[in-house]
């Protein structure tokens, strides 16, 4: 018998797995800094809509999301040929802000490689101003965010960029 969704286990969102475009090669010869976060954006994206936030709902409903802040730790070096899979949680949410943490893993091994916190806040595209979500997707991104809420929060949420203290 198949399980419900209600029955179902609570887990991070899984992004599709993604490949690594030969242009975003470095001349280190890993993935260049700036693609991991193209790869964690096109993972939100996913997960935007899982929430009813994504292109549709901007231009049906004049809403969208802006990144306020984003923290990314480089971990692992991840390289052409590697496939990828993002785990976002949704750790909180208000009625204007989505705060959430991803996680960037090999997609057949399994192995972290990243990591990204971000805080992300609703705009009212018409008056370019931060903005309340709808209540229909308030509704929405509170059981998301309840249902988050009991899983294991994974290592790195909160952290800070610092040297290392000397002792």
């Amino acid at each position: 018998m198949p399980e419900s969704a209600a029955s179902k286990p609570a887990e991070p969102f899984r992004s599709s797995i993604m490949q690594i475009e030969p242009q975003w090669i470095d001349y280190n010869g890993h993935l260049n800094m700036a693609y991991y976060n193209v790869m964690f954006d096109r993972a939100i994206d996913e997960f935007w809509l899982e929430l009813g936030i994504g292109p549709v709902y901007k231009k049906e409903r004049q809403g969208s999301t802006f990144t306020a802040e984003c923290h990314v730790r480089y971990l692992r070096e991840i390289h052409l040929g590697d496939p990828v899979q993002i785990l976002v949680w949704l750790l909180e949410a208000d009625d204007k802000r989505l705060h959430t943490f991803e996680e960037m893993r090999h997609g057949s091994e399994g192995w972290l490689s990243a990591t990204s916190e971000n805080m992300s806040l609703h705009m009212d595209m018409n008056a370019r101003r931060v903005a309340a979500f709808p209540p229909d997707i308030q509704r929405r991104i509170a059981g998301i965010a309840k249902a988050h809420s009991a899983l294991a929060r994974p290592e790195g949420i909160g952290r800070k960029v610092a040297m290392p203290s000397k002792r």
